[in-house]
């Protein structure tokens, strides 16, 4: 008697580049040169034929949109380490016709620690944002410059009393 045949369970492909018709290369070089030279899809697309590369401005398109999450993850990982000098600062700003409150740390390096954008520009915004900051790095600043909110020193206190 025959035994039934087991059917291996789907895996999905080892790599975010499995599946395409165009080796990793080309659309690697592709994303990287319509996010850093601020080319348009055509201007990428003759780039490529000019290099013997045939695709269309659609595929770069769909390149485009897929694959730049998945590279801005991966250069996440070669930035500096974060420093331990925080400047902290907020402004506003017109999102879709309305005015909306982004608060900002980056740190002695120039390195953009996290952004937040609210509806309100008060204490449990500012205590938010803090904690999203402290959550996502793992790392606690010895020293916080402000642009002097009267908010930032209660919540401060509250989250980060050694710095």
């Amino acid at each position: 008697m025959k035994s039934p045949t087991r059917s291996r369970p789907w895996l999905p492909p080892k790599s975010a580049f499995a599946g395409f018709r165009f080796p990793t290369e080309v659309i690697v070089l592709a994303v990287r040169w319509y996010l850093r030279f601020n080319l348009s899809y055509r201007d990428v697309e003759e780039l490529l034929v000019e290099r013997g590369v045939e695709v269309d401005h659609v595929t770069v398109y769909r390149w485009v949109q897929r694959f730049t999450p998945l590279l801005a993850d991966a250069a996440r990982f070669s930035r500096h380490s974060p420093g331990d000098r925080w400047f902290v600062d907020e402004t506003y700003v017109k999102v879709n016709g309305v005015w909306r409150y982004v608060y900002r740390a980056i740190d002695q390096y120039g390195q953009v620690i996290d952004v937040l954008v609210s509806t309100r520009r008060d204490a449990d915004a500012a205590c938010r944002f803090f904690r999203r900051a402290l959550s996502t790095l793992k790392v606690t600043p010895s020293e916080v410059i402000t642009d002097a909110a009267p908010v930032y020193p209660g919540v401060l206190d509250e989250l980060i009393p050694q710095a």
